[in-house]
């Protein structure tokens, strides 16, 4: 259970939007997708009504202030059956990143494992007391791109399983580099902010509006997003 799970949801049924892809920037085939998760009827690329009205207005604070950039969209809409392909595919990637072999584990050792990819991935679970905040329809991974398309260097990559996805992790970086990795960060919370979203505590990419993570931030009693049932 994580602490956002005490909040109640009262889902308000706003209806699950196609993004308008031509107005942001995505990367195509989508990451999780070129790595076998299937999305069936829906793509990625939704959100609940409000929240895409919110990202929008996202992008427009971020034209005033720097013109040339853009929001890039890694991930929105996530059904739980995609939650689940990630978190074991994480799960088995680590164990091949520490050269290890699944067999030979103890009941420790993959309990660590487990505790290392919960860091990063929200339990895939089917109670609807407890949606994954992106199966809600009401989170979004983001980064921000030049005027060419090209990533800007956030100093960490989007579902690194290290501190540096923390989002002050450069905060007291006084080199040239580390300053501007924690300014990209600061511009991409602050238009976000700007247009009502709360930054996930230790990813400097995640954000979410209306579901239980947000309303736990916000010192809300009720969720107005819960997990989407049905497309």
């Amino acid at each position: 259970m994580k602490p956002y799970h005490s909040i109640v949801i009262q889902d308000c049924r706003e209806p699950l939007v196609t993004i308008p892809l031509e107005q942001f920037f995505i990367e195509s085939p989508h990451p999780y997708e070129k790595l076998g998760a299937i999305y069936q009827e829906k793509s990625p690329y939704y959100l609940r009504k409000g929240v895409l009205n919110a990202l929008l207005n996202a992008k427009t604070y971020l034209h005033q202030e720097y013109p040339e950039w853009n929001i890039q969209i890694f991930d929105a809409y996530r059904p739980v059956q995609v939650q689940q392909f990630m978190v074991d595919y994480t799960f088995n990637l680590v164990i091949k990143e520490q050269r290890l072999i699944l067999e030979k584990l103890t009941l420790q050792q993959q309990q660590t494992i487990w505790e290392k990819v919960y860091q990063i991935w929200a339990i895939p679970s089917d109670n609807h007391a407890t949606p994954p905040p992106h199966s809600t329809g009401a989170a979004i991974d983001i980064t921000l791109v030049d005027n060419k398309g090209n990533s800007l260097n956030m100093g960490g990559e989007i579902d690194e399983i290290s501190e540096r996805s923390h989002p002050n992790y450069y905060i007291n970086n006084n080199s040239k580099t580390g300053r501007t990795y924690h300014q990209r960060r600061e511009i991409l919370n602050k238009i976000m902010s700007q247009a009502g979203f709360c930054r996930h505590p230790k990813e400097w990419w995640h954000f979410s509006l209306g579901d239980q993570m947000w309303a736990w931030q916000k010192g809300e009693s009720i969720a107005r997003y819960g997990r989407i049932i049905s497309s």
